[in-house]
């Protein structure tokens, strides 16, 4: 089981969101790079970042800080929110970071994930983030028709490296992952699951290790990180620190052409 550490970014300021709500910000450090270079201390794997400006206005914002982020680091960084077109995606490679997390575009271009996927091989993750087991797109402000179950079918038929799924009314309400939601989601794929909303303990990610039998093989941790409930340190010793990929080689710019 991989634990993976998020790092929100809002106005190049780390915080959290409580259900998505952009309205209910809580900033908990100014230096994101200090952030990431603490969690990969701790002995993170791997490095998770959401553009929460990018996934608002539908295009990456906080470039300056995600390229500085993933030069300090000599861990994996994947990274969604804004990434609607194949020039955001070579244009976040461009910027150090190893894989893209798609989410909008999987419900309205879902021929360029399917694109995306054979050309950037393994470099490809989905983020699902579902309300009522329905997905919410565009920062989690509009709630599509489309089931997460059958959106992520389709995704991982196109060759997508991973799901992520996110519990919207689970996400930074430390209450628990939607176990039952996950095991139904896992199921119905062949590709690995992360698990991402509402992991509050080390409870919690030690319950996530019986969905390992049927693909749940990571989960990312937030709030719980910064609020001092869990240790990360401590976590990754409890539950396992394998990695869920191995990180791509260099593709050098002329690949990202």
């Amino acid at each position: 089981m991989n634990v993976i550490p998020a790092i929100d970014l809002l106005g190049g300021r780390c915080v959290r969101l409580y259900q998505g709500d952009y309205n209910q910000s809580e900033t908990f450090s100014d230096d994101p790079v200090a952030v990431a270079q603490r969690w990969a201390a701790a002995g993170a794997k791997r490095l998770h970042l959401v553009d929460l400006d990018g996934a608002k206005e539908g295009k990456p914002t906080n470039r300056e800080a995600i390229a500085a982020i993933a030069s300090a680091l000599s861990i994996p960084v994947e990274l969604g929110g804004g990434l609607r077109s194949r020039e955001d995606v070579v244009a976040l490679f461009e910027l150090g970071v190893q894989y893209a997390i798609l989410g909008t575009v999987a419900v309205e271009q879902p021929e360029l994930v399917e694109q995306l996927c054979a050309e950037f091989p393994g470099r490809i993750i989905v983020g699902i983030d579902a309300r009522n087991g329905k997905v919410a797109t565009r920062g989690w402000l509009e709630t599509s028709d489309v089931m997460a179950t059958e959106l992520a079918q389709r995704m991982a038929a196109y060759g997508a490296a991973e799901i992520i799924y996110t519990d919207i009314h689970r996400d930074g309400t430390m209450s628990g992952p939607n176990r039952e939601a996950l095991r139904e989601l896992a199921q119905a794929i062949d590709v690995p699951v992360i698990a991402s909303g509402g992991v509050s303990s080390i409870a919690d990610l030690l319950g996530l290790i019986a969905l390992e039998q049927y693909g749940v093989t990571g989960a990312i941790v937030g709030r719980a990180i910064y609020t001092g409930d869990i240790d990360l340190a401590e976590a990754i010793r409890a539950v396992g620190d394998g990695r869920i990929t191995d990180v791509p080689p260099d593709l050098g710019s002329s690949a990202l052409a």
